[in-house]
This record gives C-alpha cells, structure tokens and sequence, in this order.
C-alpha cells in the first residue's frame, strides 16, 4: 500500500470483498483494503477518483473463501493500524451493517458492465479513524475477516 505524493490525509478502508464470476453470481469473498485520500476526496466531489484510484491504492488477500453461502450478519471486519509496534487505531464493525445485500449489489454491478472473466466487487466500509488521523510511511494495515484470515499491508 501506497500513499499518495500529494495528499496529506489519508486512511485505509477494510472491505468484505465479494468475488464474482463471469454472470454474477457471488462465489466466495476475499478482505480488500481501499485507500483514500481524503483532503483529495474533500475538495471536490469529482476528485472521488483520484482520490481513490492510483498505484498501491488498493489490495486484496490473504486467501478467497469459497463458498456459496452468505456469510452471517455477524461476521465481525476488524481493522488495527499498528505504528512504530503499536496500535495506532483499531476498530471493527460488522457484515450486518452493510446496508445492501450483496446479490443486490453483484446485479447493480452487472446491470451495464460485463466482466468476461468475473471481478471483485469491494462492499464498501464502517470503519474509518477519525479526522485527526493519518497514515504514515512505515504504518502497518491489518484487516481481520476471521472466516477468511488477515490482510497485512506496511505502507510505503
């Protein structure tokens, strides 16, 4: 993971990620981490891009659950951002406040797209630290699905 070169506040957003083959149909989840700049994001609504998409923004792992039940409402997302070796941030949420299901998502998604070889769908985030944090060179991401494992990602 990288931060941006002309940002100065940035924050990692953990993500149940939905994998989706080819005709839409949700087949495991994987955890993303979806970086954004959000002094970019906050000086205009249409900087949402740049602000979110640009090398090192994002990443996915440790592993793909699959599996073609839904994983539970109470299926905690953890996220601990660990600084010089120690907790910087931590907070969790979990699958339950994700207000759309996530067939109604994958079908939104493939309303107007196609996806011949499938695609990730990220199902967007609760937890966020607060205004007056900012990741630093050196911070380590950690984001904790436990069906799925741990997404580990040191910032660069």
């Amino acid at each position: 993971m990288r931060i941006r070169r002309d940002s100065h506040w940035n924050v990692p957003e953990p993500e149940l990620t939905l994998a989706i083959n080819s005709r839409g149909k949700i087949f495991g989840y994987t955890i993303g981490n979806d970086m954004s700049s959000r002094d970019i994001e906050g000086e205009n609504p249409l900087y949402l891009p740049q602000a979110k998409v640009y090398d090192g923004s994002a990443a996915l792992g440790p592993a793909l659950l699959v599996t073609d039940e839904v994983l539970p409402p109470t299926t905690e997302i953890a996220l601990e951002i660990r600084r010089a070796g120690a907790i910087a941030f931590a907070g969790s949420t979990n699958v339950g406040q994700i207000k759309r299901s996530f067939a109604s998502l994958a079908e939104f998604l493939f309303r107007d797209n196609s996806f011949p070889l499938g695609c990730y769908l990220m199902t967007g985030t609760g937890v966020i630290p607060p205004d007056s944090f900012t990741l630093q060179g050196g911070d380590e991401i950690r984001i904790t699905i436990a069906p799925i494992g741990t997404l580990t990602n040191p910032v660069a």
